[in-house]
């Protein structure tokens, strides 16, 4: 076993406005395809949770390109996560003047890249 096979490239996004739950769907779509083929994917589904997952795709990429040497078209999805962040908790005016708590999620999204062998 050579010592490149286990490293591993991660980028983090943190604080995505955008519910976990949402993002994982589209996680779920990408995880252990290819990185050329999860470009495509993202490319075309209809989800906002998109957007933010191919930025920290590309980014992934970058860092397994650019930290350990590895070439773009051999990577593979290791891991793709989304984790709950902190809610924004705002108020809005209900009847009566009472006070109706909303909270905003966010999440955090981890993608790993790894080399095919």
């Amino acid at each position: 076993m050579t010592e490149t096979t286990n490293k591993e490239a991660k980028a983090f996004a943190s604080n995505v406005r955008m519910s976990p739950f949402k993002v994982r769907r589209v996680l779920d779509q990408i995880r252990g395809r290819s990185y050329e083929e999860a470009l495509m994917i993202l490319e075309f589904m209809p989800y906002k949770a998109c957007q933010p997952v191919l930025k920290v795709l590309a980014s992934a990429a970058a860092n397994a390109k650019h930290n350990l040497g590895f070439t773009k078209s051999n990577l593979f999805i290791s891991e793709a996560q989304a984790n709950q962040g902190p809610k924004m908790k705002r108020f809005r005016p209900r009847a009566q003047g009472r006070g109706f708590r909303i909270e905003k999620p966010t999440c955090t999204i981890v993608i790993g890249v790894q080399q095919n062998i």
